[in-house]
């Protein structure tokens, strides 16, 4: 006996609380042991006491404190409806109640006063699976009287995430001016710029007299650098509220010194407002994303095709087809748009020196035509630098290699002769940065390698050269990461840094295979490489379909899975995107 009574059995009946509330819930509706009368109007609804203190904060207060309820037998709650009332009460003894928009408010607000947090919650929860761009705004002005933090943050989440339609909305126009500003302040707002600026001059002529005094410090919500300088310059800056305020001129000429005269102004030179302006992070909405354009595919055909990488399931997807096949045309991106430049024409019966350029938005999905360069191209280079495309070598028309130098501005949508290149040279590693291009490289007519650093003075329109024992490289692309210059192989495994003020190199992780025709870009402060074609220590090429990564901090390569085919002289860039409109197409 004394070993079986250490064994102890702990029983729990599960149904005894629910039994327990149904059988109080009887004894109310027979008001029996009942000792209270809850009164709305002309409706009393009997209640056991120790019910309603076990329920509610409220209720402990009002009848186990001092006050004159403790001796009542009848309490009126006034400012809650009968209905109301007796759908809690209910609600108390059964735990259950039916939520409508015809009463979820008078509901809400009770629940607030008799402090039943959960049912509070719950009506704050049906609010928010009716929240859509059109009442969003006025679900925060009503969470703001209900005091409901859960309301208000989805209501706010709605309205960042449909700012496109909310913007339209009458509700927005009746924001005041905090909190307009607390919006377009907001990193996670989704929406372009261009829409930002619309938005705050439709809510100032929603009211002018008293708001227009505002659209100074509305105006430095902007964030310019995202805007393109079309639209800045030719709408924006011509806006009769813009030029009605003295700072928001400034800032726009601010911009204006900073692009159009090539940096010779720098940013510290402008207004003291500018800066964080210029430097203010973009919104979520924007994000860089990286796309993979042309090319030769697996050796047999030049390539249409036209990827983007999505990093969520770590897959290339397929954008619109370029409309035309290309051989060696260039590829540069500007202002969220890429640009495919010259090359040979590979989709006639004569293969013809283009010099046509065609243009894609991610925003749209489409190609379209832009004005065409000066002079046909390919196997050229091109960079961007502000709002110009450069355009430098290759070969011409006359397939011959040639040193002229093109700039697209496009501000103006126009095509402008700059001075030559010192030494005409094919294939060089080529990259914009502090106001110059710098061009490593390359091989000349007759496929000598060129150990020369040449250097092209943008605001000066002059260029100068660098011997350079250490520069031997071709067909090697170059991206500028860390204030650095990168110079990524050329039939070769190496890779080096070139520091531009220092005018030293450091050697950095070798390439996995000597790599050639291979394309690279930079995104979140990584180097990205991808395709090209590997040299075997017994001089085989082979076709690659590689998709690497290198981190600068640490010094390491590592794959990032394959491209859908082997590619070699493609194009390989960072894009601001918007919105996936390729994944509708």
């Amino acid at each position: 006996m004394d070993a079986l009574a250490v064994d102890v059995h702990h029983y729990k009946d599960k149904e005894l609380s629910s039994n327990l509330l149904l059988q109080l819930n009887r004894l109310r509706h027979e008001n029996i042991l009942t000792d209270v009368l809850l009164c709305s109007g002309d409706t009393q609804i009997p209640c056991h006491r120790n019910v309603l203190v076990s329920s509610s904060p409220y209720f402990r207060a009002m009848f186990c404190s001092n006050f004159m309820e403790t001796q009542q037998t009848k309490v009126d709650l006034k400012g809650i409806t009968s209905a109301i009332l007796s759908s809690i009460i209910d609600y108390v003894y059964t735990g259950l109640i039916s939520i409508t928009m015809d009463i979820v408010l008078p509901l809400m607000q009770a629940a607030s006063m008799l402090q039943y947090g959960c049912l509070f919650e719950a009506c704050s929860s049906f609010l928010q699976k009716q929240l859509c761009p059109d009442n969003c705004l006025s679900m925060i002005r009503l969470s703001d009287i209900m005091n409901c933090h859960s309301l208000r943050d989805k209501a706010k989440e709605v309205a960042m995430k449909s700012f496109s339609d909310v913007s339209a909305s009458e509700d927005l126009c009746e924001l005041s001016l905090p909190e307009l500003m607390g919006y377009l302040d907001d990193d996670s707002l989704c929406a372009e710029e261009e829409q930002v600026f619309e938005t705050l001059v439709s809510w100032i002529h929603h009211d002018p007299l008293s708001r227009r005094g505002a659209i100074s410090d509305l105006f430095k919500k902007v964030r310019l650098r995202f805007i393109h300088p079309t639209y800045l310059f030719q709408f924006i800056a011509n806006d009769p509220l813009i030029q009605s305020s003295t700072l928001c001129t400034e800032l726009i000429e601010s911009v204006r010194r900073l692009m159009f005269s090539v940096g010779t102004k720098r940013i510290e030179d402008a207004v003291v407002d500018f800066k964080p302006i210029w430097t203010a992070a973009p919104r979520c909405t924007y994000h860089d994303t990286l796309v993979v354009v042309g090319g030769r595919k697996n050796n047999d055909q030049t390539s249409r095709d036209a990827l983007v990488f999505d990093e969520s399931n770590q897959t290339w997807q397929r954008l619109a087809k370029l409309p035309i096949r290309l051989y060696r045309a260039s590829y540069v991106a500007l202002h969220s748009v890429l640009y495919v430049i010259g090359g040979l024409t590979t989709s006639t019966k004569h293969c013809q020196v283009s010099s046509a350029v065609y243009t894609l938005s991610l925003k749209t999905n489409q190609w379209r035509t832009a004005e065409p360069m000066l002079e046909p191209h390919f196997a050229h280079q091109s960079v961007s630098y502000l709002h110009f495309i450069f355009v430098l070598g290759g070969l011409g028309l006359d397939r011959r290699l040639t040193d002229n130098v093109e700039r697209y501005n496009s501000m103006f949508n126009q095509w402008e002769s700059m001075a030559p290149m010192l030494e005409a040279v094919l294939h060089p590693a080529v990259v914009a940065t502090n106001q110059r291009i710098y061009m490593f490289g390359g091989v000349d007519a007759m496929q000598n390698p060129v150990r020369l650093i040449q250097v092209y003075h943008i605001s000066r329109n002059m260029w100068s050269t660098m011997e350079n024992r250490t520069v031997k490289n071709m067909s090697a692309p170059a991206v500028v990461l860390d204030e650095k210059i990168y110079i990524i192989g050329g039939y070769t495994r190496r890779m080096i840094a070139y520091d531009t003020k220092a005018n030293r190199f450091t050697k950095c992780a070798n390439l996995k295979e000597r790599r050639m025709h291979h394309s690279a870009t930079v995104l979140n402060n990584k180097l990205y490489v991808t395709g090209g074609r590997s040299v075997s220590s017994h001089d085989i090429i082979e076709d690659l379909d590689t998709f690497e990564c290198y981190d600068p901090k640490t010094d390491i390569w590592t794959s990032k899975g394959s491209l859908p085919h082997k590619l070699f002289d493609h194009g390989f860039l960072t894009l601001t995107c918007v919105s996936k409109t390729w994944e509708k197409s």
